[in-house]
């Protein structure tokens, strides 16, 4: 019998969200249907005694239609689990980091962490696009009030993301004719003392920017697009009216063989690609959410289970390659 460990977020274990909406919850779920022993923590649960890396974790059950955890904590030796899903969400802080560093002394010939903690501390989400540059939109990142302006007036709309937040926070459009250029750029980069990602503008935004969900190697033909909606440029209201249908173009099929063989080099098991007009304009490694419920319903399948499946045929190649086997 399996031993899962899901590091989740302080949110999501506060209020142990892990209704129908959250991918913690359709992915462990599918682990309990597999007879797993599946337990959660969060990321300042995680300890060292030495060098080995430990948690205190709570042992999650089915209830009925829902999902349940013994309040009761347990302390694990974090290589006694065959897996371990490192899935806080950002911001990507010294708390973040500190909790990577332990994760990087699991054995790795025991456990297999997804996404691999070095790949989340190295890759950050918004940079980690510029290692693929024939697929992604113009952008540069600077703190330089100079630079900034000077790439605004050449692409005259432009998109500014800080590097560390998720679900759009912080995320500004601008234009060459705003009136409150100073402003929005002294917000977004603390007064020229931050760095920020800026993006030229896709104006094919208007249709939604697709989720393109990544799994140990494979892009899936089953996507969403997540469009805007409150008078908003960008999407940042996860509900039935902001996810529709979608399919994967021709090019944006061609994105996998792009990136699988740098994301496996690097341990990115794990991704959301959100790709607009054909360009991927984020890689989510952190905890991307695959929006697995909207998928089911549209498509008519069980989403949850097609994953664990491509996680536990990679899972099981890893460990026969550490067992001499291939």
């Amino acid at each position: 019998m399996k031993n899962i460990l899901f590091v989740i977020d302080d949110l999501e274990y506060k209020y142990f969200e892990f209704n129908k909406l959250v991918t913690n919850f359709w992915l462990i779920w599918e682990y309990l249907n597999r007879c797993c022993n599946v337990y959660i923590t969060l990321k300042n649960r995680l300890y060292q005694k030495r060098n080995i890396p430990f948690c205190i974790a709570n042992k999650t059950f089915k209830l009925d239609d829902d999902i349940k955890f013994d309040k009761k904590t347990t302390d694990i030796m974090l290589n006694d689990f065959d897996m371990i899903f490192f899935r806080p969400d950002p911001p990507v802080d010294v708390d973040y980091i500190n909790a990577g560093y332990i994760l990087s002394c699991v054995d790795k010939d025991k456990t297999l962490i997804l996404n691999n903690p070095q790949a989340i501390i190295n890759k950050n989400e918004k940079l980690y696009i510029n290692e693929f540059q024939d697929i992604i939109p113009d952008n540069i990142v600077s703190a330089d009030e100079k630079t900034i302006k000077n790439f605004l007036f050449e692409k005259r709309e432009i998109i500014i993301k800080p590097l560390n937040r998720c679900f759009g926070s912080g995320v500004f459009y601008l234009n060459d004719k705003d009136k409150n250029i100073n402003t929005i750029l002294i917000t977004a980069t603390n007064n020229y003392k931050t760095q920020v990602m800026v993006q030229e503008y896709l104006p094919k935004i208007k249709d939604g920017d697709k989720r393109l969900i990544y799994i140990c190697g494979k892009i899936y033909d089953y996507c969403v697009s997540k469009v805007a909606t409150n008078n908003d440029f960008k999407f940042n209201e996860h509900n039935k009216d902001t996810l529709r249908f979608a399919q994967l173009t021709h090019d944006e099929k061609l994105i996998e063989q792009k990136v699988k063989d740098k994301f496996n080099s690097d341990g990115v098991y794990l991704a959301g690609l959100d790709v607009i007009d054909g360009k991927v304009i984020e890689i989510n490694i952190t905890s991307p959410c695959f929006f697995i419920n909207e998928i089911n319903n549209i498509f008519g399948i069980n989403f949850e289970k097609m994953i664990v499946d491509r996680i536990e045929e990679y899972s099981n190649q890893v460990n026969n390659r550490f067992l001499g086997y291939v």
